[in-house]
């Protein structure tokens, strides 16, 4: 009876230390870290042409540890604007490994303005604007989530 309370603590133990990593790699939950530290943001995922289209329009607000994340098909030439989104964002550019390549610092509220990403662009985090500057978050950051393409990914959710 000791023995299996004692074998049953052991794995609660376990289980409580695999949590946070799982909670890391969960379908909402994006991971970032870099020299600056490590951050996790609540993501939406948009991984078709319709939600790519739509994004973030139409939001009066978005929660400081909010996102979207933009998953493409394949690596390619990305560009964004502004149309009808009616809060600042960043806009982190990421390569096939979720390695950020450029950042567009609070992009400007209903501008028309294309946003060049990269050539070879594969994720899109937006996050509220000003956010990335505040965190330090910078080019060659690293970033993970569930759906993001794990054999090729800096840092992988294992």
């Amino acid at each position: 009876m000791c023995r299996q309370a004692l074998l049953g603590g052991i794995a609660a133990a376990s289980l409580g230390a695999a949590a946070p990593v799982s909670a890391e790699c969960a379908p909402g939950s994006l991971t970032m870290r870099g020299d600056w530290g490590q951050a996790r943001f609540s993501v939406e995922v948009a991984d078709t042409e319709a939600e790519r289209a739509q994004g973030l329009m139409n939001r009066e607000s978005m929660p400081s540890g909010a996102g979207m994340l933009f998953i493409y098909d394949r690596p390619q030439p990305a560009s964004f604007w502004m149309r009808n989104t009616l809060i600042p964002l960043d806009l982190l550019f990421a390569n096939a490994k979720g390695v950020v390549q450029h950042i567009h610092h609070e992009a400007i509220p209903l501008d028309e303005t294309p946003i060049p990403g990269g050539d070879a662009v594969l994720y899109v985090l937006e996050i509220n604007g000003g956010l990335a500057r505040a965190m330090g978050i910078s080019v060659g950051s690293e970033m993970r989530h569930a759906e993001m393409m794990q054999e090729n990914a800096a840092w992988r959710c294992d």
